[in-house]
């Protein structure tokens, strides 16, 4: 008998909570201390019931704008991060103040996604934070926007706390913003219902976001794909307003609750199936869809009847059946060029033509993920 929501929370030992821009800032778009501080008493009052709390939040470009003048976000990159340069450090020393009314230390800890999937990195990773929370420390975590440059442009904090969610062993990934929760339509529109459970993501899959706020860059759909990313991975997900993350934790009618549906995979993996852009596709014929669907197996250049896009050796690749659909992605063994000549050919032949470097696998099962 699976365990009931408010069951799953009372339970859980260790939480990731990821609060957006729009949680922590005035609308001038400066920091909002008291938004801030009723926050942290949130997290406080987790940590005093024996909790582990990791905080993944927003906030560094948006508490840069007031200090540098700005009254929006910048859409340039380099002004997003001078913004980014000045605002962190006024982000972590206001929580540090916040926690610190509580007796509770916390430590700055800057990521970008390549520390959450590079085996050497997520090593390293690991070991900082297992090690602050050994000493009772709040890892306050945030992309690093300073030297970010794809994630910078795509505020990817919430998918970012999912992967942090995974690394960290976490059981309950809380996923806090301006709105209260998951509705089937925007909030503001009559009629719109808030959903209290998925179950599945076919249950949001016709949810489509809005234009984020003017100084975050988060939408439901972010929100979205942060929950399916750490639902694939056995972590339950709780999306709801920041403003009552106490009544969040104890009330089934507040927010939304995103119910598990996989078993806990690699990080690499669960990055490859939903925080990579494919740079090419190849199409498979049916036997080869089979053969990687069903049997686990590698794809070979004797299943591929075609090739696209421009791609280098170790980029992302979609793979897609006959009829287009894409089945899986992984990882490219082949520049882009040289694929052409490989299609349809087994790799001994392959051995034979060009010697005994071809004789490997185009995507290699291990750095291959199936996409339902």
């Amino acid at each position: 008998m699976s365990l009931t929501r408010g069951e799953v929370i009372a339970q859980a030992r260790r939480i990731v909570v990821k609060v957006g821009s729009s949680s922590l800032t005035a609308p001038d778009g400066q920091l909002a201390p008291e938004r801030l501080r009723a926050i942290v008493d949130g997290l406080a009052d987790l940590r005093r019931q024996g909790r582990d709390v990791v905080l993944v939040s927003s906030g560094a470009i948006a508490a840069g704008l007031g200090p540098l003048g700005l009254t929006t976000r910048p859409r340039d990159l380099a002004r997003q991060q001078a913004a980014a340069s000045v605002g962190q450090g006024l982000l972590i020393h206001r929580y540090t103040e916040a926690f610190g009314a509580h007796g509770i230390r916390v430590g700055q800890v800057l990521l970008t996604l390549d520390d959450v999937t590079r085996r050497g990195h997520y090593r390293n990773a690991y070991s900082t934070f297992a090690k602050l929370i050994e000493l009772g420390v709040v890892p306050v975590v945030n992309e690093n926007d300073t030297v970010a440059t794809h994630e910078i442009r795509f505020g990817d904090n919430d998918r970012l706390s999912a992967l942090v969610a995974h690394l960290v062993h976490a059981d309950l990934l809380i996923l806090l913003s301006d709105v209260d929760a998951v509705y089937d339509r925007p909030p503001h529109v009559d009629g719109a219902r808030r959903i209290p459970v998925v179950n599945d993501p076919a249950d949001v899959a016709h949810i489509r976001k809005g234009s984020g706020t003017t100084h975050g860059t988060g939408g439901i759909v972010t929100k979205l794909e942060s929950a399916k990313i750490a639902t694939d991975a056995s972590i339950p997900t709780l999306v709801g307003s920041a403003d009552r993350l106490i009544v969040l934790l104890r009330d089934d009618n507040e927010g939304t609750w995103f119910e598990p549906t996989g078993r806990r995979r690699s990080t690499r993996l669960l990055w490859l199936a939903h925080a990579t852009e494919p740079k090419g596709r190849l199409t498979l014929d049916p036997g080869a869809v089979r053969a990687i669907r069903d049997l686990q197996a590698s794809l070979l250049p004797a299943g591929v009847t075609a090739v696209s896009g421009e791609f280098a050796i170790g980029d992302p690749v979609d793979l897609v059946g006959p009829d287009g659909r894409v089945v899986g992605r992984g990882l490219v063994s082949y520049d882009a060029a040289e694929v052409p000549s490989l299609l349809g050919r087994s790799t001994r032949d392959l051995a034979v033509a060009f010697g005994d470097s071809y004789e490997r696998e185009l995507v290699h099962r291990d750095a291959l993920v199936i996409i339902d």
